[in-house]
């Protein structure tokens, strides 16, 4: 819902949305207010205590004793506790110990406790031990030397289960663990695997982050007019996505005309020329921490395509639908392989490698590669309560790059999309 439409002085109709499609899909009564949740705390609650169970179900499969996190994504999803994320990305100083038959431990960022307060999956909070070179400098030894003491003792409790999954860790901590005669697993396959299979709550959380994603999207798609720079149109998404409560972009995939290929190019000062395509890929962590992540290609301007730009999206189009259509529960990577589009020669050097890929804190596991890059010895099956990205890049020599990318639920009887941005009409 919106907030306080009616106290809007944006007008309304066509004179908002250009294209007519728009109009039933953002209320432009209130295309200038943020987006408030309708989630009731109780669903995000019960999507706490579901997420947190998964993680403790694989470490009961895996005989592991205790589950160390660094991964400030696996710490959100294990607690939804969130602080300085992309911080703590590259200074890996807050972290998460959970005991297969004990005490679920936050180690904080010293002076940050307080940010964890009334979440329900969270025993104790202590303060974290950081030896990162950025702030123990020459004592990084011994504050390791003491962290790995203080996991060991938690860890083993009375000569208990020694085996401790991790799922990121520098080199030297690992040894010090290992000194200590724990045995490591990989915690973050641990961790993904658990991930992979999603609630109903947290659909319903991760459909709330779509329909802001989307919402960005509208603006985008509003003012990608001939004159505007990529970082402009770029920017809308980042705004709505902010204030809608949400965390961060992990790409700077938007760009324009020949800018679109080759593909990966990030948004820049490039002024979009009437009839361009515009190309992206939200990679959008929203609201609730979850990942909406959506491509969609469309004219700036919204002039009608040419015909090379018409039979470039065709194809992406027939990709999309084609591989939505073939996913069933308990299909392997390699059938699904088998049944997938079968990308053309002349598409093939500037193809997009991935054909599908799991999503819910961000993109995840499974990453299932096109068929011209598909390893037959990659294992693994589809399952329901996954939900899986489907992927289309189409170009070829000296033309634009159609970007296309729906974000779809495994169900028993197939996919079903989750989002609902329209395609462009061709």
């Amino acid at each position: 819902m919106l907030r306080d439409e009616s106290c809007s002085t944006e007008p309304s109709g066509s004179t908002v949305f250009k294209d007519e499609r728009k109009q039933a899909y953002l209320n432009p009564e209130g295309a200038d207010l943020p987006l408030i949740s309708p989630v009731p705390a109780a669903t995000l609650d019960r999507a706490r205590r579901y997420r947190l169970e998964r993680l403790r179900l694989k470490m009961r499969e895996w005989d592991c004793g205790a589950l160390l996190l660094y991964d400030p994504v696996n710490i959100r999803y294990a607690f939804d506790s969130s602080n300085m994320s992309i911080w703590t990305m590259h200074n890996p100083s807050r972290y998460a110990l959970i005991l297969a038959d004990g005490p679920a431990i936050l180690f904080e960022f010293e002076g940050a406790e307080h940010v964890n307060d009334g979440l329900p999956g969270i025993d104790e909070v202590r303060p974290a031990k950081s030896w990162i070179f950025f702030t123990a400098g020459n004592l990084m030894e011994p504050r390791m030397k003491a962290w790995a003491d203080e996991i060991t003792a938690l860890a083993t409790g009375d000569g208990g289960n020694r085996r401790i999954a991790v799922d990121r860790l520098e080199p030297a901590g690992a040894f010090e663990l290992r000194e200590r005669g724990l045995t490591l697993l990989d915690g973050q396959e641990l961790a993904e695997r658990a991930r992979s299979i999603k609630s109903a709550e947290e659909i319903e959380l991760m459909r709330w982050t779509i329909r802001v994603c989307e919402a960005g999207m509208a603006r985008m798609y509003e003012i990608s007019e001939p004159g505007r720079t990529e970082r402009e149109i770029w920017a809308e998404l980042h705004f709505e996505n902010a204030r809608s409560g949400g965390e961060w972009l992990e790409t700077k995939l938007l760009t324009a005309g020949p800018r679109t290929n080759p593909w990966y190019q990030e948004c820049s000062d490039y002024v979009v020329k009437r009839g361009e395509m515009i190309s992206f890929d939200t990679d959008m962590i929203g609201p609730y921490g979850y990942c909406a992540d959506l491509s969609r290609s469309w004219t700036a301007g919204h002039v009608a395509m040419n015909a090379k730009q018409k039979a470039l999206y065709s194809a992406a189009r027939a990709q999309i639908e084609h591989n939505l259509s073939v996913i069933r529960p308990g299909m392997t990577f390699g059938e699904f392989n088998e049944l997938s589009w079968q990308i053309p020669e002349k598409y093939q050097p500037y193809r997009y490698t991935l054909a599908l890929h799991g999503t819910g804190m961000a993109d995840e596991w499974p990453g299932v590669l096109l068929h011209p890059d598909f390893d037959p010895d990659f294992t693994g099956i589809i399952e329901e309560g996954m939900v899986l990205n489907v992927e289309s890049l189409i170009a070829e020599a000296g033309s634009e790059s159609i970007k296309l990318e729906s974000q779809a639920l495994v169900t028993a009887t197939g996919a079903e999309r989750l989002d609902s941005f329209p395609w462009e009409e061709i």
